[in-house]
């Protein structure tokens, strides 16, 4: 795809235009249910396209009668009941709400149907909506439409699925921002640098006998080198900016009876997990999301590995062995009251070279081996001593989990924290570019070659928020959506 250039701003929905197929703009209408299915105090069907107000006009009935909703003001509620045009029967006590284009969220004319909730009716309304001229939306549709009708850039669609997954008030922070527009601002800036740089390379390409006003050799690649430097920092934030998103698999290991599902229980603050003193309780993985100061922990509590003829339990333990082999973080726990045993050591050995903290356990009760033993065994990870029981070292243990989290130092206050691979993969693909276009900078090489990265870097850049994407990918994003978003 030809990048075009220019340097005064781009035009979102123009650019993406130049690149996405036009058939993408649909001109049919679009419903669907877009309340989560279950029994609810109400529910919601939202209408959206040309023919949003037409089907208002056929389906619903005002309590004043004469009421129609294609002539009233946009952001007007109206209460009434839906009814089949064919058997005239009333189907839903309903409150109806208009919005005209272009201020709607998809930037179409919108009808919003607030219905009792419970799929019953919501069925039997959504149906009537289909019979009237109304097509079944696909997964992310509406927010697709957003997106090429210039109401959202891509950056800014994405974030609507973010919102929705958030685990904890960091995480939505960060999605919050991203729709409020700050990583795509963030980018733009970027563009913009290197649009200026692009212009002033192709004036001094076409004008070789006139003195260009711009910078000095030494100012160009100061300025290339300054897009390099915050492409770097908006990379290096990926890391920590997937743990806020997705959270960090954090699984807790050892062999049977050590406290495993005791200190699940102590993360949740509830008894999620049944503790008894026979070994092999815990037969399968048992999963939970656990807040820790804004960071969500997927917390897993596994089998106890240990060898076993019980066909039940050997699944759980190999189930504990993958999990341990695809972990984020280990919690590796022993019993301090049975000592350091050759089933510890071999565990250890499994998980050391994974990142993990080991939680001696039972430090109210009589010690096995000394303190210095055990430093010794696991010398090369951090060692926890707690006491489930007493509560001991617990406040302690969650400020080593934040420690071994936040190892890097990222500033976790940063608006433009990214979150998603795709836009790290565009990150990396334009500082790639960048750091060619200095390489053929620093050696003295024609402005033309120069040219040619800098489009690729900002085509990448473009990606991200949607300005050079194709029809293709942008199927694949918005079908990771869920239905009626």
């Amino acid at each position: 795809m030809d990048l075009v250039i220019n340097p005064a701003g781009i035009s979102l929905l123009g650019y993406v235009l130049g690149g996405v197929k036009m058939d993408i703009l649909k001109e049919d209408t679009i419903a669907a249910i877009t309340t989560p299915f279950g029994t609810g105090g109400t529910g919601k069907i939202r209408i959206s396209g040309p023919g949003a107000f037409q089907i208002g006009d056929k389906i619903f009935k005002s309590i004043n009668k004469n009421k129609k909703i294609s002539e009233q003001k946009t952001y007007t509620a109206h209460y009434g009941y839906i009814y089949d045009p064919e058997t005239a029967k009333e189907v839903d006590e309903v409150i109806a709400i208009m919005m005209r284009k272009p201020h709607s969220f998809t930037g179409e004319d919108v009808l919003e149907i607030d219905c009792h909730g419970g799929m019953t009716p919501l069925r039997a309304v959504l149906d009537i909506v289909l019979a009237n001229g109304g097509r079944i939306a696909e997964p992310g549709e509406f927010s697709q439409r957003a997106f090429l009708n210039g109401r959202l850039d891509l950056a800014q669609a994405e974030a609507i699925i973010d919102i929705i997954n958030s685990k904890t008030e960091k995480s939505l922070d960060l999605a919050l921002n991203q729709l409020n527009g700050k990583l795509s601002t963030k980018i733009d800036q970027i563009k913009e640098n290197a649009v200026e740089l692009l212009a002033h390379l192709e004036a001094a390409i076409d004008y070789p006998e006139d003195e260009i006003a711009g910078f000095s050799a030494a100012e160009l690649g100061d300025k290339f080198l300054q897009i390099k430097l915050e492409l770097e920092k908006l990379i290096s934030s990926s890391q920590q900016g997937k743990i806020y998103k997705e959270g960090l698999k954090t699984v807790i290991v050892g062999k049977p009876n050590v406290g495993k599902s005791s200190l699940l229980n102590y993360f949740l603050e509830e008894k999620r997990a049944i503790v008894t003193d026979i070994p092999g309780t815990t037969r399968d993985v048992i999963e939970e999301y656990v807040n820790l100061k804004g960071i969500p922990l997927k917390i897993i509590d596994t089998a106890g590995i240990r060898e076993t003829a019980d066909e039940v339990e050997k699944i759980g333990v190999e189930r504990t062995r993958n999990l341990a082999e695809k972990a984020d973080l280990i919690l590796f726990m022993v019993d301090l009251n049975q000592g350091i045993t050759t089933e510890d050591r071999e565990i250890y050995q499994l998980i050391k070279d994974k990142p993990v903290i080991v939680i001696a356990n039972k430090t109210d009760l009589e010690f096995k081996n000394t303190r210095q033993e055990i430093l010794t065994e696991f010398r090369d990870h951090p060692l926890l001593w707690i006491s489930l029981l007493k509560e001991e070292g617990l406040i302690e243990l969650k400020d080593s989990i934040l420690s071994e989290i936040l190892a890097e130092k990222i500033d976790l206050d940063s608006e433009t924290i990214i979150t998603k691979t795709r836009h790290k993969d565009a990150l990396k693909s334009a500082l790639s570019a960048i750091e060619k276009v200095i390489v053929s900078h620093e050696t003295g090489m024609p402005y033309d070659f120069l040219t040619i990265d800098l489009k690729d870097c900002l085509n990448s850049l473009g990606k991200i928020t949607g300005e050079t994407v194709a029809d293709d990918i942008l199927d694949r994003i918005f079908s990771e959506f869920c239905l009626g978003k």
